[in-house]
């Protein structure tokens, strides 16, 4: 039987990756989606309570509406959505295949944990999740250290320090708070984060100026140990006993993958080189697709400023024919 070789192979089931296969697949071109977890596996390890920044028009993809309880969809709302979408239009998705190797010959080899595959060109959209910005420091890898955060019962009743001061870290705050835990909070910084969701920062703010949370500001951790964290709070050495840490401190697109396949990484920031006008890679036939075009300015792609990679990428793929 006769290999198939597929116009796109998308790598990265997604928002953006759903995105891409929608306009592969109506522009009647062959394709096949990869993902190495669930469908939109970065949503799907987003906190249980998290209330998306954007409003649900703007998640939308393909003008498909996104109808929410409020105009902030809930995670429960964003993974319903993509999941209809997915199946409604009978997208030709794989999950739980992880890509574990990509060579070039005439096309593209994708390699992967169940089989191997021919495309002429690939997508990744792989967004930015899986890989935890590290601390780097001894204890890290204890048990009771998560870089993950999903729902605050667990930490009831505990003295919890959470590391950080962007959403994420602050919702871990509120919500631990909230269900009985102690909540230290260590922030590099000198304040809470700038791009805290609007209607969130006075609600942190306060509960630090009254007490209900301690806040360490230009800290740093040093060490972490069975019973506590030792930090540097204004070059003097303190420690807090503690019973879990939760250290939200970010997370970063695979560089490794990306220098596998060639995509040049320039700058501190790390940003791949692709064009901007066509989304296509220093390497001819890959393109970059959603938050993973900001290299370590995770901050810089939502769903709802590239949603627009799908269009561009399909349509330079048409035009070359």
């Amino acid at each position: 039987m006769e290999e198939v070789l597929y116009d796109i192979i998308i790598i990265g089931a997604g928002p953006i990756g759903i995105a891409c296969a929608l306009k592969a697949k109506k522009s009647g071109l062959s394709y096949l989606v990869l993902e190495k977890g669930p469908l939109v596996n970065s949503l799907y390890n987003y906190p249980a309570n998290m209330q998306f920044f954007s409003t649900s028009e703007k998640l939308e993809i393909e003008e498909i509406p996104f109808i929410s309880k409020e105009a902030k969809p809930s995670k429960q709302e964003a993974l319903e959505y993509y999941r209809r979408i997915a199946t409604s239009n009978q997208l030709d998705i794989h999950l739980f295949e992880e890509v574990v190797d990509v060579k070039k010959k005439v096309d593209f080899e994708v390699i992967t944990s169940k089989k191997t595959y021919l495309s002429r060109q690939l997508i990744i959209a792989t967004g930015f999740f899986d890989i935890p910005n590290l601390l780097k420091v001894p204890g890290e890898d204890l048990p009771k250290v998560t870089h993950y955060y999903n729902d605050p019962h667990l930490y009831a009743f505990q003295n919890v320090v959470v590391i950080g001061a962007s959403n994420s870290a602050v919702d871990a705050a509120l919500e631990i708070y909230r269900k009985g835990g102690k909540v230290t909070m260590l922030v590099r910084g000198d304040s809470i984060g700038e791009r805290v969701k609007y209607w969130v920062k006075p609600d942190i703010e306060n509960r630090i100026k009254e007490g209900a949370i301690t806040v360490f500001y230009n800290s740093e951790v040093e060490k972490i140990t069975p019973n506590s964290v030792f930090f540097k709070h204004n070059g003097v050495i303190k420690s807090i006993e503690n019973d879990f840490v939760v250290a939200l401190t970010g997370y970063l697109p695979n560089f490794s993958f990306l220098k596998r396949l060639g995509v040049d990484l320039t700058g501190k920031y790390l940003i791949p080189s692709y064009d901007p006008k066509t989304m296509e890679t220093n390497v001819a036939g890959i393109y970059l697709a959603g938050v993973i075009c900001g290299g370590k300015e995770t901050h810089k792609w939502f769903i709802e400023n590239s949603r627009v990679h799908a269009e561009m990428i399909i349509s330079d793929i048409m035009e070359k024919g």
